[in-house]
This record gives structure tokens, C-alpha cells and sequence, in this order.
């Protein structure tokens, strides 16, 4: 596979990038040789890394889905969006509301160099450079002001993205910050990866890549993914389930028992109502 034409600047193209790491995961183009490599590490030890991936993504989709269409939510903020793919959360609650509003928030310079070329056209859609540990600034930048209105519910997505923020941060603060500005009726959507119950070569071979990137990752326990909902009402995953935290491929799932796949099980995930 050829590398892009141009590395946009800012890009480091000797780091792997926990963007385009994922990109590469869901079978996208826009990552370089570095990434492949970190990436085949990886895979080498966790050959259900793909299926993990997706399943995280779907994850993304059918919550943000459900927002739209039960929860009547107009108006999302995507942080840590990543590299624009298929089915994109606009896509995704656009194709419930046409006039649902999305802000896409990345700190990755190539992130920002492709999307907003490709969301170029997309009707009430907008993107900004930003960092998730840097909740005033995106709150408060002008293009969030413009298609945010915060006297109404918002839809939070926050899907794989807190797990790059470590615990000397304070992620479960850093979560809380952006809720306490949200409208009652809000949502919020996490993703986070985990370690329970998963092999110990993965996730130490996970962390060496990690480690040699623009982001580092850390693992969370179920309780310790839990607290990001403290004070929300969480709503049950599927048909029959009882509220609470599951794995990505349970959320949503018309089959449950068939969704439940070995790649699934690496993240934990949760849609909560803010009172």
C-alpha cells in the first residue's frame, strides 16, 4: 500500500498514531508504514483485533442511532473522532433526524487535514482541532458555540477515547467537566478497553505499541468504567437486559448470544441519561 501523498504538517510519520492505528484497524487508508507495522504486532498476539474494532464501531452507530430516534437528541459532540470512515455518527443520526447537528473533535493534525475535506458538504456538520483533556477550550471554540445550542440535550460520544487519558489526569473529572455543561436530558456514549478477563501477552503487547506512539493506553476494570456514569441513569443495552455497562457488540444487539464475539469482550461501553 502506497503512503498518502503528502504527510500533513505536524504529523510525525516515525510515531504511530492512535487515529490512524485505528483507521488501519477497520481497514481504512489513511495511516502510514508505521502504523501497519505496530498494527501487525498486534494482530500477531489478538487475531480477533478487526472484529474488536467493529465491534466498537457499531457500538458507535447504533447508540448514537438510539439518542437520536428514542431519546429525540438533535445535537452531538463527537470527541476523539478519529479518521472520518463509513458511518460516521452524523450519518448515523442523520439518517433518523436530517436536522441533527454533529461537532467532530480530534487532536490529530492528519485527522484534521482529511476531515474536513471529507465532511466538506455535510449539512450541519462541523469539525475542530481539539483535545479531550481540554474540555473548556472545546466547549467554548466557536464552531462547537455555532451548532451547539446548550439549553437543549446533547449527545456526548466519547467512544474510545478516554482510554488515552491516564489516571494522574483524571479522566472521571475530565468526563464530569463536560457533562456539568450539558442540558438536563443528555446523553452520554463511552467506549473504554479492558484487560478483564483478556490474555496478559495481548495487553502487555498492546502497551509496548502503545507506548511508541503519539498516545499511550490504558486499561480499566468494569467498576472502574462504571464510574464514568456515576450520577447518570443508565439504560438498558438490549431487549431484556438490566441497566449497566456491557461489552460493545451486546450494546444494541437484536441477538445478543451471537453479538457476544471474542473481540468484543476487549471493550466495555454505556448510554446514560444525564437527570
Amino acid at each position: 500500500m502506497s503512503e498518502p501523498e503528502a504527510v500533513p504538517p505536524g504529523v510525525d510519520p516515525t510515531r504511530p498514531s492512535a487515529g490512524r492505528l485505528y483507521d488501519y484497524y477497520l481497514g481504512g487508508t489513511e495511516h502510514l508504514e508505521i502504523d501497519r507495522i505496530a498494527a501487525e504486532r498486534i494482530r500477531a498476539r489478538m487475531p480477533e483485533l478487526e472484529d474488536g474494532a467493529w465491534a466498537n464501531r457499531g457500538f458507535l452507530q447504533r447508540s448514537a442511532r438510539w439518542m437520536a430516534a428514542e431519546a429525540g437528541i438533535r445535537q452531538f459532540i463527537d470527541i476523539g473522532a478519529g479518521l472520518p470512515t463509513r458511518n460516521n455518527t452524523h450519518e448515523a443520526v442523520q439518517s433518523v433526524a436530517l436536522d441533527a447537528h454533529t461537532v467532530y473533535v480530534d487532536n490529530d493534525p492528519m485527522v484534521l487535514a482529511h476531515a474536513r475535506s471529507l465532511l466538506e458538504g455535510a449539512d450541519n456538520t462541523g469539525f475542530i482541532a481539539g483535545d479531550f483533556r481540554a474540555p473548556d477550550d472545546v466547549l467554548g471554540a466557536p464552531e462547537v458555540q455555532a451548532l451547539i445550542d446548550f439549553d437543549k440535550p446533547v449527545g456526548l460520544m466519547l467512544i474510545a477515547v478516554v482510554h488515552f487519558v491516564s489516571d494522574d489526569s483524571d479522566p472521571w473529572a475530565l468526563v464530569r467537566r463536560y457533562l456539568d455543561a450539558l442540558a438536563p436530558g443528555s446523553h452520554l456514549s463511552l467506549s473504554h478497553i479492558t484487560a478483564d478477563r483478556n490474555r496478559p501477552e495481548v495487553v502487555e503487547t498492546f502497551h509496548e505499541v502503545y507506548a511508541a506512539a503519539n498516545e499511550q493506553v490504558h486499561f480499566r476494570s468494569k467498576p472502574d468504567v462504571e464510574r464514568f456514569f456515576d450520577g447518570l441513569e443508565l439504560v438498558p443495552p438490549y431487549e431484556g437486559a438490566k441497566e449497566g455497562v456491557t461489552y460493545t457488540g451486546l450494546w444494541g444487539a437484536d441477538d445478543p448470544e451471537t453479538a457476544d464475539s471474542d473481540g468484543s469482550r476487549w471493550v466495555y461501553c454505556g448510554v446514560a441519561r444525564k437527570p
